[in-house]
């Protein structure tokens, strides 16, 4: 998991770095595509998404990025890893700090 996290927040850099020329926007733009499609053509398919939770991982009211099933009815269904309790941890603090940034917005 930490080379994952560490992998993804410089994976701007990476693509930037192995194209040679471009930009960062790649990836998101990718990702995006990828979702769309998978709405489009109701592939099922799992790709993480920000989505607002209702108690799955143990967290509520908050809008977070987890591993969902895309379809013809947008997220159809949220896909709970198991996770170590160091993961657990680490996810529900990602979680306050979301949760904490929007409280400093105002929002909701």
């Amino acid at each position: 998991i930490d080379k994952l996290v560490a992998r993804t927040i410089r994976g701007g850099e990476e693509i930037v770095e192995l194209l040679k020329t471009g930009s960062a926007f790649y990836a998101p733009s990718a990702a995006a595509a990828r979702m769309v499609e998978a709405v489009i053509l109701d592939k099922k398919e799992v790709l993480p998404c920000a989505t607002y939770l209702e108690g799955e991982y143990g967290i509520k009211d908050t809008v977070i990025g987890v591993p969902v099933k895309l379809g013809k009815s947008g997220i159809e269904q949220i896909i709970e890893l198991e996770l170590t309790p160091e993961e657990k941890q680490a996810l529900a603090t990602s979680a306050k700090a979301v949760r904490e940034l929007v409280n400093t917005m105002k929002l909701g």
